[in-house]
């Protein structure tokens, strides 16, 4: 009589397990790139689990599908030391992670262990990775302004405390720049940051140059690199939101900052194209564009009496195109987005903010009429201008021709320098609105 082979022979013990029985182990019967396959073991998806290695050390996975028997698992970080039949066993530890006011000050990899030298963490309590729904009817509703710190944005796209915002932008036009300045400036309580996907060496850089001791004194930073696998990246943005999430119940404002959105994406859909979901727009599996508003509904008010998590995601547009398939989706789930110009970043414009492209969607709730309507006519001549900027260039527009045209060209030096801030300045919402409404005297010129 022929031996059945090991899986044929997993699969009959799996069929004698009943619904009411306690998990038990498995064995690992395939690997196709990041795909592991296991027979053996009733996991649910979003469980984890360790897998037996011969180098000694057990290679943790979560389960990311099943079909019939056999489970797909994707490994969290290297695979390597795998083997056929390797035992697979549930990892209920990996369910929970670790929250609490002593992170403060720390940095931690996508599964919440220290990456800093400042020894083991003593946290007080822990939490879901996948947080909570909150009933959007017991939400407080955004009506507080938040200052950022940064003039262009307090001026011209107020952010409420609550809101979420992308951050719109190519490589290399300032978005981490930006993403520093924001949190060294904001008045929040705690500021929490995901480094998700991005090269490693931008992680020092970011909290040595740009965050700073001082910004770091008050925040968290969760960092899961490029070369992490990609249910790791997806983790570090979970986990991101779990511990901003823990803040915000015990009443805190906090400022959560996430580079990128993107990556996120791309790591979900590492995921699904491994275990055969098919690519649906520009290769992205729908599964893509389920997960990115999940991520983005965990963030906002809390109820009456909980704190507040305003959210900025950057959203990495490749080659500048703004209808991106992430970045549409992006768009479409925020409170607002803030475009950053490359055009703007090569003339030396920082923060290279595009004026005519972004939007606060937030903002005619928390701020006065009268400084919407500044911020409506400042758009107005700083579009006239931009539409005209060939023919004044070349010397082709006669003065006098059209009195907003003659009123954008004075005003423009103004306007340009109003918008602009250096890396270690800071512009509060106060100035921020008496400099729009000593600009604002002369804007009106040539209205009506």
């Amino acid at each position: 009589m022929v031996k059945s082979s090991l899986a044929e022979r997993l699969r009959q013990h799996q069929a004698q397990i009943k619904p009411d029985q306690p998990l038990v182990e498995g064995r690992l019967v395939r690997m196709v790139g990041l795909t592991l396959e296991a027979v053996g073991c009733a996991l649910p998806v979003g469980s984890y689990c360790d897998i037996e290695s011969v180098t000694g050390h057990p290679v943790e996975a979560e389960v990311v599908g099943f079909s019939g028997e056999q489970l797909y698992l994707m490994p969290l970080g290297n695979a390597e030391g795998l083997r056929p039949g390797a035992r697979v066993t549930p990892n209920l530890r990996a369910l929970k992670v670790p929250v609490g006011f002593s992170l403060l000050g720390r940095v931690l990899d996508g599964y919440g262990r220290p990456l800093d030298s400042l020894g083991p963490l003593q946290t007080e309590a822990e939490a879901s990775l996948n947080g909570r729904i909150i009933n959007p009817l017991e939400r407080h509703p955004i009506d507080t302004p938040l200052d950022v710190g940064v003039g262009a944005i307090n001026a011209m796209f107020t952010v409420g405390q609550g809101q979420r915002l992308g951050l719109f932008a190519g490589s290399g036009v300032g978005k981490s720049m930006l993403l520093g300045m924001m949190t060294r400036f904001t008045k929040a309580d705690i500021t929490v940051v995901g480094l998700v996907g991005e090269r490693g060496r931008e992680v020092k850089e970011f909290i040595e140059s740009i965050l700073g001791p001082e910004g770091m004194a008050r925040s968290v930073v969760i960092a899961s690199p490029a070369d992490d696998a990609p249910l790791m990246r997806l983790r570090a943005a979970q986990l991101t939101h779990s511990v901003a999430e823990y803040y915000r119940d015990q009443g805190k404002n906090v400022l959560l900052l996430m580079d990128s959105l993107t990556r996120y994406a791309q790591a979900q859909r590492e995921i699904a194209l491994a275990v055969g979901e098919p690519p649906a727009t520009k290769g992205y599996p729908p599964s893509v564009f389920a997960k990115i508003p999940q991520l983005v509904e965990r963030t906002g008010n809390g109820a009456q009496g909980q704190g507040s998590i305003t959210a900025f995601y950057t959203v990495l547009t490749e080659g500048d195109d703004q209808q991106d398939p992430i970045a549409d989706a992006a768009r479409a789930i925020l409170d607002g987005h803030l475009v950053l110009s490359r055009r703007l970043a090569e003339e030396g414009h920082y923060p290279a903010i595009d004026v005519e492209a972004s939007i606060s969607r937030v903002m005619p709730q928390i701020v006065t009429p009268e400084h919407l309507a500044r911020v409506y006519r400042f758009k107005q001549l700083y579009a006239r201008y931009q539409q005209n900027k060939d023919l004044i260039n070349v010397g082709a527009y006669a003065k006098g021709s059209d009195p907003e045209i003659d009123l954008a060209i004075q005003l423009m030096p103004v306007m340009r320098q109003f918008l602009q801030q250096s890396l270690n300045e800071q512009v509060d919402l106060l100035t921020s609105r008496q400099r729009l409404e000593l600009l604002g005297k002369n804007m009106f010129l040539a209205q009506g």
